[in-house]
């Protein structure tokens, strides 16, 4: 009999090849390419996921600011007058999502030691109280114009906005 004659598997099973077997794995290369491509993924994703944290902080500051204002309201209700701290309606130990405490300034009472908010005209953004977080760099100033105060989370128009310095 023929090896031409015998199943193709009984031909392959008998023979032995002189090929040295082959590992399975990945080569030097492929690896390079693998962490490369990872790394380039990574480097996109990570700015995107700090804007993402950054958009999220700026929105709980607007709702605690929000919160924060319907206590004064409720407080200048029953007493006739704003608070003179956030302590007197509850909130005074209360943190911006960055880590500072929320500022107030009540208007009407606030005598030559307070300075309210000014907008670029130079005139003040409220005219019951001022009530905002520093921000992420925790740093502000009076006027709205200057560069500490463009990543401020504002009250202004008594009330009517609430957001970002940088878009009022």
């Amino acid at each position: 009999m023929s090896i031409n004659n015998l199943p193709r598997d009984v031909v392959c099973a008998g023979m032995r090849t002189s090929k040295p077997e082959r590992f399975s794995g990945l080569t030097l290369i492929e690896l390079i390419v693998t962490v490369a491509i990872v790394g380039i993924l990574s480097s996109m994703a990570i700015p995107m996921y700090a804007q993402y944290i950054e958009k999220a902080r700026i929105i709980r500051a607007v709702s605690d600011i929000t919160n924060i204002s319907k206590s004064i309201q409720v407080y200048n209700l029953d007493n006739n007058m704003y608070p003179q701290s956030l302590a007197e309606v509850g909130s005074g130990a209360f943190k911006d999502p960055w880590g500072t405490q929320y500022q107030y300034l009540n208007i009407q009472t606030m005598g030559k030691f307070g300075k309210p908010r000014k907008d670029r005209f130079i005139h003040p953004i409220n005219s019951d109280y001022d009530l905002y977080s520093m921000g992420k760099d925790g740093k502000s100033q009076p006027a709205l114009t200057a560069h500490a105060s463009k990543d401020d989370v504002i009250r202004a128009n008594d009330g009517a906005y609430i957001g970002l310095v940088s878009k009022f």
